[in-house]
C-alpha cells in the first residue's frame, strides 16, 4: 500500500520495487515471481484507474496507443520469459540491466533538465506505439506491466504527468490482465514453477489497491520534483544490488 501511494502519482503500479521483496523476502521461486508480480497489478491497478476516471483524466488517445501497443509485447515477454531465461541469475542481470540506466536517467533529467523549448514536439502516434510494444515485451519478461518504464520515457519526451500517469497505469492494466493469463495456460504445458503466487500476488494487490487510490488523489498536491528523485533513486539502488548479487 505504500509504495503504490508513492508510485501511482507517476504512473507506476509499484510492481517493479515489489519484485526485490518477492525474491529475497518471500523465497518466490523462478520464474512464477513474474506472473505473481503480473497478478498484483491486476488486483491494484483498479484503485488508481478508479481515481483517474471520475478525474476525467483516462480519456484521449494516448490510453489506447499504449494499450495497443503493450499486449502483443507482453505475450512475447512471457514465452521468453518461460522458455529463454527461466533461472535466476540471468534474470536478476536482466532486472539490474532495466532497473540501473532507467533510475540513473530519471534522477539526471530530474536534477539537470533541458532547457524548454516551446515548439518541442511530442511523440508521433507510431513511436508511442513502436514503444508500447517493446516495453510490453520487456514486462512480460519482467513482470512490470510497463509503466514503469513507459512513464518516465514518455515525460522525458515532454509529455505532463498528469497525462502519461493514467495512460501508463492503464496500459500496466491491461498488459498484467493478459500476462498473467498467459503465464498461467504456459503452466499447464510446462513443468517446473510458473504459475502465480496466488495468495502473495492477491494480498500484495490489496495493498495496492487502496495505495493506488490514495497516491492518484494526491497527485494535484505531491511535488512532482521529490517523487522523480525518489523513483529514480530506488531504481538506481535496486538495480545497483541486483547486478552485485548475479555477478557473486
Amino acid at each position: 500500500m505504500l509504495i503504490a501511494v508513492v508510485t501511482a502519482p507517476v504512473g507506476v503500479s509499484g510492481a517493479v520495487f515489489l519484485l526485490p521483496v518477492q525474491l529475497s523476502v518471500f523465497a518466490v521461486p523462478n520464474p512464477s515471481v513474474t506472473p505473481t508480480n503480473l497478478l498484483y497489478n491486476v488486483v491494484a491497478g483498479p484503485g488508481a484507474l478508479l481515481r483517474y476516471r471520475r478525474d476525467g483524466a483516462l480519456r484521449g488517445p494516448l490510453v489506447r496507443r499504449l494499450v495497443l501497443g503493450t499486449l502483443p509485447g507482453v505475450v512475447l515477454g512471457a514465452v521468453i520469459r518461460v522458455f529463454v531465461l527461466p533461472g535466476p541469475d540471468v534474470f536478476r542481470l536482466l532486472v539490474a540491466a532495466l532497473m540501473l540506466p532507467l533510475g540513473t536517467w530519471l534522477v539526471i533529467r530530474t536534477l539537470r533538465p533541458e532547457p524548454p523549448e516551446p515548439q518541442r514536439s511530442a511523440p508521433s502516434p507510431r513511436a508511442v506505439t513502436g514503444l508500447a510494444l517493446v516495453v510490453g515485451v520487456v514486462g512480460g519478461v519482467y513482470g512490470i506491466g510497463g509503466g514503469s518504464i513507459l512513464g518516465p520515457v514518455l515525460v522525458g519526451r515532454g509529455l505532463p504527468v498528469s497525462q502519461v500517469a493514467p495512460a501508463a497505469l492503464a496500459s500496466t492494466f491491461a498488459t498484467s490482465l493478459l500476462g498473467a493469463s498467459t503465464y498461467a495456460l504456459l503452466s499447464l504445458g510446462h513443468g517446473g514453477s510458473i504459475a502465480p503466487d496466488w495468495f502473495l500476488g492477491l494480498a500484495c494487490g490489496s495493498g495496492g489497491l487502496i495505495g493506488g487510490y490514495l497516491g492518484a488523489r494526491l497527485q494535484p498536491r505531491m511535488p512532482e520534483t521529490f517523487l522523480r528523485l525518489l523513483l529514480g533513486s530506488l531504481a538506481a539502488g535496486l538495480g545497483t544490488l541486483y547486478a552485485i548479487n548475479a555477478l557473486r
